[in-house]
C-alpha cells in the first residue's frame, strides 16, 4: 500500500511538472508572437513612412547599425538621418523572408532575433535585441547587413578595397 501511495504521488508530481512545461511553452509562444508583431509593425512603419510609429518601437537608448561601416547610429542620430526619407514618403520597404527569435528564461524581458529580408539591396540580414518595456516589445539594438554569396566574396572584397 505504501508503494502505491508513493507511485501515485510520483505520478501526480510528474503530471504537474508536465503542465508547467506546457504552460512555459504556451508563454514562450505568446511572447514570440508579440515580438513577431512588433518587428513586423516596425518594418511596416518604415514602408508606410510612419516616422512616429517606427521610432516609438525602438527604446530611447536604441542603436541602429547600418550596412556601411560608418553607420552606428544612436536613436537620436538615426532619427535625424532618417527624417528626410520619411518626410518624402519614401523610407524603406523590407519584407521578411524568415526570422528566428530566441528567449532566455533567466532574462524574460530580453529576446534576440535574426531575420533575412527582401530589400532594395537584395537579400539582407537583420539581427536585433528586443526589450520588454512599457507593456510592449521594443527594439534596443538592430544590425542590418548585406548578404554576399560565398562564390562572390572575392569580387565583393575587390570592390570594397
Amino acid at each position: 500500500m505504501k508503494n502505491q501511495a508513493y507511485f501515485i504521488i510520483l505520478l501526480l508530481f510528474s503530471a504537474c511538472k508536465g503542465l508547467n512545461n506546457t504552460e512555459k511553452n504556451l508563454t514562450h509562444q505568446k511572447i514570440i508572437s508579440q515580438i513577431e508583431q512588433s518587428i513586423d509593425q516596425w518594418h511596416q512603419a518604415a514602408a508606410d513612412a510612419d516616422f512616429k510609429t517606427y521610432f516609438d518601437l525602438m527604446t530611447p537608448d536604441a542603436v541602429f547599425v547600418g550596412t556601411d561601416a560608418s553607420e552606428v547610429w544612436s536613436k537620436k542620430d538615426f532619427m535625424t538621418f532618417a527624417k528626410p526619407y520619411f518626410e518624402q514618403g519614401k523610407a524603406w520597404d523590407f519584407k521578411k523572408i524568415n526570422r528566428h527569435i530566441y528567449l532566455d528564461d533567466q532574462h524574460p524581458d530580453f529576446a534576440w532575433f535574426d531575420e533575412t529580408l527582401h530589400t532594395w539591396m537584395g537579400v539582407c540580414r537583420g539581427s536585433g535585441v528586443m526589450v520588454y518595456k512599457d507593456k510592449d516589445w521594443r527594439i534596443r539594438h538592430y544590425v542590418l547587413s548585406m548578404t554576399v554569396p560565398n562564390a562572390k566574396i572575392k569580387q565583393v572584397m575587390h570592390i570594397i578595397k
